[in-house]
């Protein structure tokens, strides 16, 4: 249960880092529009990060009977290869994230949705994982969704707090915690 766990906050950090620069934009706006966009974030982020990773699930269930001496092998180089793109989006100053400017208007529901899915691709990645690791897969897609929810919800704050210099430490956290799961799939079981 605590690899549910280190996974649900490692892909919650993309999100994590989003909202906190969503936070940090909406700095001059009110509580109240504060208090909406963390629910918002909280949300989203936490409904894409529950279902993409199912989804990964079960596409991975439906491939495992084909690949299964493979399967750990891959679902290791799966979550290396998503942590060592967070690590080096971080350490070469990229990002495929667009800003958002939240200056003087509400974000919409398009905007938001995009957000979100675009934080939560290397979820769906991820779920093939959870056909490795011996639990219920629908009770981590729902730990993942509640953990990114959390994460979202406090990141627009901890952003209109402290600006934006958090963003990056959580990438860099959420890369290290998916590349040791990944090795533990591939050579701990």
């Amino acid at each position: 249960m605590i690899e549910v766990v280190l996974l649900a906050i490692a892909l919650a950090m993309d999100a994590f880092a989003v909202s906190i620069g969503m936070g940090a934009k909406s700095q001059k706006q009110s509580q109240q529009y504060a208090r909406h966009l963390a629910i918002y974030a909280a949300l989203y982020f936490g409904i894409a990060q529950g279902v993409m990773p199912l989804i990964g699930y079960l596409l991975g269930a439906a491939l495992l009977g084909w690949l299964a001496a493979a399967a750990p092998w891959i679902g290791g180089i799966i979550l290396i290869a998503l942590g060592g793109k967070m690590l080096y989006e971080v350490l070469s100053g990229e990002d495929d994230e667009e800003d958002i400017d939240v200056g003087g208007s509400v974000i919409s529901h398009r905007t938001m949705f995009t957000l979100a899915i675009a934080t939560s691709i290397d979820a769906m990645a991820a779920g093939f994982t959870l056909n490795l690791l011996a639990l219920n897969a629908w009770l981590a897609c729902l730990i993942i969704a509640v953990v990114t929810a959390v994460f979202g919800w406090l990141g627009v704050y901890l952003g209109r707090r402290s600006g934006t210099w958090l963003e990056d430490k959580a990438e860099v956290l959420g890369g290290v915690v998916l590349i040791a799961i990944g090795i533990k799939v591939m050579f701990f079981g």
